[in-house]
């Protein structure tokens, strides 16, 4: 298993975009500044922190509101088989939320929450980008 990104759940897509590009000078992947999603790099390591639309996350788990309640973050764990780690960890206890599903042609997730209420990606990269 590795750390993929720690992803930031937020309201004002643009304001966050500047911030973390232009403030903190991180680099950003795809200059996605208007979201719904955009990963940003710092100068060395291979995590990074990733800005994910609220609205769309609501959607994809129908619970979250356009406003910052509770969730504000999302812990994204890369896992190379999703539906062997998901029966592995239903077997353990845990209860999933969404999925396994397609999130988009690249991706296929799973999510879940940790006994906080912290919210958990669970994602398989089914196409690296080129």
């Amino acid at each position: 298993m590795e750390l993929a990104q720690v992803r930031l759940l937020v309201t004002d897509f643009p304001a966050c975009y500047r911030f973390y590009a232009d403030v903190l000078g991180l680099k950003p992947q795809s200059g996605a500044a208007d979201g719904p999603y955009e990963k940003f790099s710092p100068a060395a390591g291979s995590a990074g922190i990733a800005l994910q639309d609220r609205a769309m996350m609501a959607q994809v788990l129908g619970e979250l509101g356009d406003h910052a309640t509770g969730h504000r973050s999302l812990v994204v764990l890369r896992v190379d088989d999703l539906d062997a780690y998901c029966a592995e960890i239903t077997s353990r206890g845990a209860t999933l939320l969404h999925g396994p599903a397609h999130m988009t042609d690249r991706m296929r997730v799973a999510h879940l929450k940790d006994p906080e209420g912290n919210l958990v990606e669970l994602q398989q990269w089914l196409l690296l980008r080129g």
